[in-house]
């Protein structure tokens, strides 16, 4: 087959319109306008929330010990292994003082996107709706779109938390659950535990579940529980918990998150899982038991730096340099409004190219662009966040 006809039939080829409708990766988008920068200088990388920083050395041990285990190649039970799903529910019961929760309650995946998709496609089908609190992370929105369910976007109220109220009108028939993200993904907003027991009481009410994405809880700006939802006896016929070894743990490469839910729930995810990847690698699973059994000191301490970098970034932030508005912080993240009258991806064009500096324009975690921008602040250094002031001083 020659050249022109192998391009005939590559064009040939038809799409799902439910990908091609979706946006590409707005990391993907940031990375590739780096070839046209001008400046030949360090740049600024505030685009990725997930740990830049190696993983504890005890953990890093283990990695290289398992790796040489002829069972690390093997798949594992579909639910995860059982020392990592008790370690889990340990963990959980400590941190938010409850009896409640069970290795028999923990469902381990190939990290939280994959708990959160699986957690979806057990919940509902094209046509469903689903209540997807702003700003949003956008891979759950992404998600949505490609399987066809109806996004009803909710809006927050002026402290950015979830809007009860509008909750409350949104859920219809066809509703099979509201997304909550906290800390949120971009705001790094924690939202308060009445509020979170707020909108479990209104999803027990209407029937459908409570998906609460907690990948960041342990950046939060407490070491108090995140919600008292776990005290409901009943909360597994409402709750549904994500969280994410990637940040805890600094393994984001090796996969590994969990599903926080009831036996019903838990059933139909594992069949998702089953089609996806059979198992979570079992050499990342070997990471999170060893960082749980002996990392947890190493977990604060990671967790208070990253706090005083917050701080750092506040102050340097609080001068709004180059009319660059900080509107809220946290976990990882500053919330950041642009004075700039161009379009918000125009703005992030010229941080990249001009000012050496790579964030993620606000429109991938909005349904409009309100000229917000996400600063992921927690990879730098003190100096760097001090340069960072400078550059945005001369947009």
């Amino acid at each position: 087959m020659c050249e022109g006809d192998r391009a005939a039939t590559l064009v040939a080829m038809k799409f799902s319109a439910r990908t091609t409708e979706l946006i590409d990766s707005p990391i993907g988008a940031a990375f590739a306008m780096l070839d046209h920068r001008v400046n030949d200088r360090p740049l600024l990388d505030l685009s990725q929330a997930a740990p830049g920083y190696s993983p504890a050395a005890v953990v890093a041990d283990r990695i290289v010990e398992a790796a040489r285990e002829p069972i690390t190649s093997r798949y594992t039970p579909a639910a995860g292994l059982d020392e990592l799903r008790q370690e889990f529910a340990t963990d959980l019961r400590h941190s938010y003082a409850s009896s409640t929760i069970t290795a028999t309650d923990v469902t381990i995946t190939a990290g939280c996107n994959q708990a959160f998709c699986a957690t979806i496609n057990a919940l509902a089908e094209p046509g469903d709706s689903i209540l997807l609190a702003t700003p949003f992370y956008f891979n759950h929105e992404m998600w949505l779109q490609a399987e066809g369910i109806d996004i009803r976007y909710l809006g927050c109220t002026a402290d950015l938390h979830p809007d009860l109220e509008e909750a409350s009108a949104l859920i219809d028939g066809t509703t099979r659950a509201i997304v909550l993200v906290s800390p949120g993904n971009p705001t790094g907003v924690t939202i308060p535990v009445e509020v979170i027991a707020d909108f479990a009481e209104l999803a027990a009410r209407h029937d459908i579940a409570l998906v609460l994405d907690e990948t960041y809880r342990t950046f939060r700006p407490t070491d108090a529980p995140a919600h008292a939802v776990f005290d409901n006896p009943d909360w597994r016929s409402t709750l549904i918990s994500l969280h994410s070894f990637s940040k805890d743990l600094a393994i984001p490469g090796y996969r590994v998150g969990a599903i926080v839910s009831g036996v019903n729930h838990q059933r139909e995810a594992l069949k998702i899982l089953d089609c996806v990847a059979i198992s979570a690698p079992r050499i990342g699973q070997e990471a999170a038991i060893t960082g749980l059994r002996h990392a947890s000191g190493w977990r604060r301490e990671q967790a208070q730096r990253i706090a005083r970098l917050q701080d750092h970034f506040v102050a340097m932030m609080a001068r709004a340099p180059g009319g660059f508005e900080l509107v809220t912080s946290g976990a990882y993240f500053g919330w950041v409004r642009s004075n700039d009258q161009r379009s918000t991806d125009e703005t992030v064009r010229r941080l990249i190219v001009e000012l050496d500096t790579l964030v993620i324009p606000g429109t991938a975690f909005m349904p409009t662009d309100d000229g917000m921008l996400r600063f992921s602040f927690a990879n730098l250094t003190p100096a760097e966040i001090d340069e960072l002031g400078h550059r945005l001083e001369t947009y």
